[in-house]
């Protein structure tokens, strides 16, 4: 039951996931939550009576969205802020897809020979420097199934890039040859160890297809594979990075993954630092509706 009295609603919407916040107006998160109503599983007429729905729970308060919901898949497509991007860019291009009283937070974008977009990242990636969690001037990393990896200058989005690494991983556990041997659990051992370490040869394609002639031919144990994999991709992801783990990365992750990118960047030379990526995200998002409120 809510006791609180929340100044405005917090969703973090993504594809397959929903999270929303009531949040009080000293900052307090007064309940958290999660769904699998993310933007894929909503038909366009859906999301206006799903925040109402929230509302109706919540109570009748302003609602600042961010994510897949300002996409050409989402509620509306919200144009992209140009990199260098920080809290100030983002308030500028907010989108009332129901004025005054819902907002969508917009992406952030990189546009040049290798452009890059964000939906959703860039609110975890500001409130982790607007909370103390990581300097002003620092690299971040976000694990999952496209991994950033953004550069941090006076607190703002210098830059970024991104890799399908897990999108990678699971195409190749539910579409590839290696799928069989892929079906077990992913953890910090010695296989992923050992993938770790192959993934410093620099030689990926031949290596994923050689730890499927390996389980064929009775060398490896087929449920150490997708360990094995995993640690060839993280790896190779990491090390795609050589320039950004010549200091401390931070890594804002859910602590089963990001100690496997942990793990990585130790292998690489580098030195992680594990930031609680929801923490991040209430931060950075009560920061743009404080931006929001003065104005």
């Amino acid at each position: 039951m809510v006791v609180s009295t929340p100044a405005f609603i917090a969703i973090d919407w993504g594809t397959t996931n929903r999270r929303a916040y009531p949040i009080d107006a000293a900052g307090g998160v007064i309940e958290t939550l999660r769904d699998d109503q993310g933007v894929l599983s909503m038909a366009q007429a859906s999301f206006a009576p799903a925040v109402a729905g929230l509302r109706a729970r919540f109570g009748d308060v302003p609602v600042i969205c961010a994510g897949m919901v300002g996409s050409t898949r989402g509620w509306a497509e919200v144009p992209y802020r140009s990199c260098p991007a920080g809290i100030e860019d983002l308030v500028d291009g907010i989108f009332w897809v129901e004025p005054g009283r819902t907002a969508i937070v917009p992406g952030v974008a990189i546009r040049n020979a290798r452009s890059d977009v964000m939906r959703g990242e860039e609110v975890q990636l500001l409130g982790a420097v607007a909370a103390g969690m990581a300097p002003a001037d620092a690299t971040l990393c976000q694990p999952g199934t496209h991994c950033k990896w953004a550069r941090m200058e006076a607190g703002r989005i210098a830059g970024f890039r991104t890799a399908m690494t897990g999108e990678m991983f699971a195409l190749l556990r539910n579409q590839s040859v290696l799928s069989e041997f892929l079906k077990g659990k992913v953890i910090d051992g010695a296989a992923f160890r050992d993938g770790l370490a192959l993934a410093s040869e620099g030689h990926l394609l031949s290596d994923l297809f050689g730890e499927r002639a390996a389980a064929v031919l009775g060398l490896r144990d087929p449920s150490e594979i997708a360990s094995r994999v995993s640690g060839l991709l993280i790896g190779t992801d990491v090390n795609e990075q050589a320039i950004a783990i010549r200091e401390p990365v931070h890594i804002l992750a859910d602590p089963a993954l990001g100690s496997l990118y942990a793990a990585a960047v130790v292998q690489a030379g580098g030195a992680p630092i594990l930031l609680d990526s929801h923490r991040a995200f209430l931060a950075g998002i009560t920061a743009i509706w404080d931006k929001i409120d003065d104005r």
